[in-house]
């Protein structure tokens, strides 16, 4: 008897990627409602920036389908105080939420004193550098 190695191949691997794909346009087709908010208290409450442009800036700048002023009934930004909430029924990423905003602070020259941090899961909150200007000096002093 002779044994040939041949049979034993190995067996493609790329089957269970394609699983996944077909598996996650499923889910893409179910109505997803997805609630992004963006927390400017501290920034409004010191009067260096103003929520209503910010909002004005998000309704003009995010795209739906690559168009911009394309919100429709898809997507919607709502302001309460100093909390702008986005409501979207589309594919929406948090991180495009947080470009946005990054470039709204750009804009305004408001980027060296504010960041913008994810406090929870689907929130971002805009909150001021921690600069440490008392040990400066002390370093200074010697």
């Amino acid at each position: 008897r002779t044994f040939s190695m041949a049979p034993a191949t190995k067996s493609p691997k790329p089957a269970k990627p394609a699983q996944k794909g077909k598996s996650g346009k499923a889910k893409g087709k179910k109505k997803v409602e997805l609630k992004f908010t963006v927390d400017c208290s501290h920034p409004v409450e010191d009067g260096i920036l103003d929520c209503a442009s910010f909002e004005k800036f998000l309704q003009e700048r995010i795209k739906v389908n690559g168009k911009t002023n394309n919100l429709g009934k898809n997507v919607s930004i709502e302001r309460q105080k100093s909390k702008i909430t986005i409501v979207s029924d589309v594919p929406f990423s948090k991180r495009y939420l947080k470009y946005l905003t990054k470039k709204y602070l750009k804009k305004n020259n408001l980027r060296d004193w504010l960041r913008v941090v994810a406090n929870e899961k689907d929130s971002y909150e805009l909150r001021y550098f921690q600069i440490n200007n008392e040990e400066e000096e002390e370093e200074g002093d010697d």
